[in-house]
């Protein structure tokens, strides 16, 4: 399972790295606004992982942090929105020196590749690490903590949906959809 997610993500990664500021930005208002428009499909998903946690006897403190509603999406939208409108980082030079044979040697920002995020259980954070991951050139793929796996792969599954039709893979934002600590030790040594 990890290894096709890592593959697909990879391939995205080369794709990714091509793209122009405007490809990226187009990208991420659409998915601010597939966020908007599916916003039902995210708070169901979300009911239940909040009921499961509730039955488990999860503190509130955690239960707040897993919890959305309207605001928390309108929120996420906004940070997608806010993130295309920052510069975009790829192509920056940093630094120039010359060498004493005349050489000009430049440091400039290129993306990662491929970006593995495992976090705890805020679904906010699928969409903010997807925001960031796209707008830096990068392919990611996010691991969310088990209490919030519906919500992530409904968050997930709206994010991919809102890349189609754009110069954006749709394998650039994958959501890895099983609790099992196995699975996200296999993606930690996921090296290739």
């Amino acid at each position: 399972m990890i290894t096709e997610i890592c593959k697909k993500a990879k391939t995205a990664s080369v794709e990714m790295a091509k793209l122009s500021a405007e490809a990226k930005n187009t990208a991420l208002c659409r998915m601010a606004n597939a966020l908007e428009k599916n916003a039902d499909k995210i708070l169901a998903a979300n009911k239940a992982d909040v009921e499961a946690a509730k039955a488990k006897g999860l503190k509130s403190a955690l239960l707040d942090r897993l919890a959305l509603d309207q605001h928390k999406i309108q929120a996420m939208a906004s940070g997608l929105r806010e993130v295309s409108a920052l510069a975009d980082p790829i192509g920056t030079i940093i630094s120039t020196w010359t060498r004493p044979n005349g050489l000009i040697i430049s440091q400039v920002r290129v993306p990662l590749g491929v970006v593995g995020v495992i976090y705890e259980s805020r679904p906010d954070v699928t969409s903010d690490a997807a925001g960031i991951c796209i707008k830096s050139g990068n392919a990611v793929i996010l691991r969310g903590g088990s209490d919030a796996l519906k919500s992530n792969v409904a968050i997930g599954d709206v994010l991919q949906d809102a890349l189609s039709g754009t110069n954006v893979p749709v394998d650039a934002v994958q959501v890895v959809n099983s609790p099992d600590r196995k699975v996200a030790e296999e993606l930690m040594r996921m090296r290739q």
